[in-house]
C-alpha cells in the first residue's frame, strides 16, 4: 500500500537528516527526505511542507505506525512538531504481486490481447493496462505478475481477476486447438552381415 498523509507543520529537512540516523536527504537528487522505518517496515517520502507519503505497508495497521513513529521521530528532533495521535491519510495505491501459476509465451500473449507493450529488448515483462478499472500489469515470462495503480482493494482483486481471465483464454485457446498429426515415412534399412 501506499498513502499520503499531512503533519500540517513545515518540516526542516535538513536538521531531520543531521538528527536521525536512517534518513537520506540529498535535495539535490529529491526534494523529500526518506526515513526508513524497521518495525513495521514500511518507508516514508518526507517534505518540507508536512506532507509524508507511506510506502510499504501491507495493511493500514502498518501505515498508521509507521506515520506514528515518523511523527515521533520529527518531533524529538523538531521540537515545534506536536505528536499527533491520529494522522488522517489516504491510500493512493495499491501495488500487488500475484502467480497465474504456468509459463507465458509474452510475445504471443502482446500480439492475442488489446492495450500490451512488449520491447524485450529494454524490459523483461509485458506491459498490460486496463481501462476498467483503470490498472497497469506486468507480466512475465514464469507467470508472475504486478499490479499497480489500484486506489481500492476491490479494484484490485477485480483486475487480477480480468487479467487471469484474458490470459487463460488466450492460452486455453491454444491448447486446445486440434493438433495436426505429422506422418512421416518409416524407413528401415536392412543390413546385412558379410
Amino acid at each position: 500500500m501506499v498513502a499520503s498523509a499531512s503533519l500540517d507543520q513545515m518540516l526542516d529537512l535538513y536538521s531531520l537528516a543531521v538528527g536521525i540516523p536512517n534518513i537520506e536527504y540529498e535535495p539535490e537528487q529529491f526534494p523529500g527526505a526518506i526515513l526508513k522505518i524497521k518495525e513495521p517496515k514500511v518507508s516514508m517520502l518526507l517534505f518540507k511542507n508536512g506532507k509524508i507519503i507511506c510506502s510499504g505497508a501491507s495493511n493500514e495497521k502498518q501505515i498508521e505506525q509507521g506515520i506514528r513513529r515518523a511523527n515521533k521521530m520529527i518531533s524529538e528532533i523538531q521540537k515545534d512538531i506536536k505528536v499527533k495521535r491520529n494522522v488522517p491519510f489516504e491510500i493512493v495505491n495499491f501495488v500487488a504481486t500475484a502467480s497465474l501459476d504456468m509459463n507465458l509465451d509474452l510475445f504471443e500473449v502482446a500480439m492475442n490481447l488489446d492495450n500490451v507493450e512488449y520491447e524485450p529488448e529494454q524490459f523483461p515483462g509485458a506491459i498490460l493496462r486496463l481501462d476498467e478499472p483503470k490498472l497497469t500489469f506486468l507480466l512475465f515470462k514464469n507467470g508472475k505478475m504486478i499490479c499497480a495503480g489500484a486506489k481500492k482493494e476491490t479494484h484490485l482483486r477485480k483486475g487480477l481477476k480480468i487479467v487471469e481471465e484474458m490470459v487463460a483464454a488466450k492460452t486455453s485457446a491454444k491448447k486446445n486447438k486440434p493438433v495436426k498429426k505429422k506422418t512421416t515415412k518409416k524407413t528401415t534399412k536392412k543390413t546385412t552381415k558379410k
